[in-house]
């Protein structure tokens, strides 16, 4: 492989993000920071700090927010090719409320990222890259999305490519029952596969039942996935790899911000897997890299460096 050889493609939308001061609600006129985020190139960001080299594909609007959000994702070493949309770029606003309460608002209908489509996807890099990652909201950001999500992972299959995908199921986009057909059928075509516990009971419909989270990740097994991860928050990861079952060492650290953990957990695991790391290594790495995360503020502002964890004293992966 070149130097220069994209490792990692993702897939999806990057939103504007005003975050206001901890404990201040929107009504008392907070200063807001603008930032940006979204699933794939929160990952995106993960992995090429982590030193790996990657392409995030997705819309932006022509304007302010947009060049910003090109512009730091360039700076971060993530190669990023222009696709312009006829709408403005999206809109997150987050602010805390009482008990640290997290609460979010989204302006994102008509948005340029909405508007993705299989004609924005750049095949080739997909076809030569090692791994398409994929999460479950850019499927339910409308037909174009979904067309271009399933035109991804059928040329990356074909290709030979890993495919990753984590569910991250957001219930305000669309009807359960649609988002249960729907990522059902990308989890049974993923090599790796990232859920929270209630999210695995979705894919399976298994949410009014009461099997246990081993017995969830095996039935998620046996859709043909390879390697699926079952996330349960302070009580860490396990994972299910060929059929052999790895717990997560949990890392105890002071939250700042759970904000993008899941993001960081799976940037982890992406990378050592394509070092080649054993089960238990990549589960526990993932932990590592989510752990640093929460411990700084923001979407992926908190995302380490290898040196950032040469403080464990941990076989960082390089």
């Amino acid at each position: 492989m070149s130097p220069t050889a994209i490792e990692v493609v993702t897939v999806g939308e990057s939103m504007g993000l005003f975050h206001a001061p901890a404990g201040i609600p929107i009504e008392s006129h907070p200063v807001f920071r603008v930032s940006f985020g979204g699933a794939e190139s929160n990952v995106a960001i993960g992995l090429a700090r982590l030193g790996r080299s990657v392409e995030w594909i997705g819309r932006l609007g022509d304007d302010d927010l947009g060049r910003l959000i090109a512009r730091e994702l360039r700076a971060e070493r993530v190669s990023v090719q222009d696709r312009i949309g006829d709408g403005p770029t999206g809109i997150m606003v987050r602010t805390r409320r009482g008990h640290a309460r997290a609460f979010v608002q989204y302006a994102r209908n008509g948005s340029a990222g909405a508007a993705l489509g299989p004609d924005d996807l750049d095949l080739e890099t997909i076809r030569r890259a090692r791994l398409l990652h994929l999460t479950g909201i850019t499927p339910a950001l409308g037909d174009g999305p979904r067309s271009a999500v399933d035109l991804a992972i059928r040329t990356a299959r074909e290709a030979g490519v890993l495919v990753s995908f984590d569910v991250n199921h957001r219930e305000a986009l669309w009807d359960s029952d649609d988002a249960q057909r729907v990522l059902a059928g990308i989890a049974a075509q993923s090599d790796v596969l990232f859920a929270t516990d209630a999210e695995a009971r979705l894919l399976l419909g298994a949410a009014g039942a009461d099997p246990t989270t081993a017995e969830v990740a095996a039935r998620l097994a046996g859709l043909g996935v390879p390697e699926v991860i079952v996330k349960m928050g302070k009580h860490g990861s396990l994972s299910l790899v060929r059929g052999e079952r790895f717990d997560q060492q949990v890392a105890t650290v002071a939250e700042v911000d759970p904000v993008g953990a899941g993001d960081a957990f799976a940037a982890g695991y992406i990378h050592a897997l394509l070092a080649d790391e054993a089960p238990q290594r990549r589960i526990d790495f993932a932990g590592e890299v989510a752990a640093h995360a929460v411990t700084i503020a923001g979407d992926w502002e908190g995302l380490p460096r290898t040196s950032d964890l040469d403080h464990s004293g941990a076989d960082i992966l390089r």
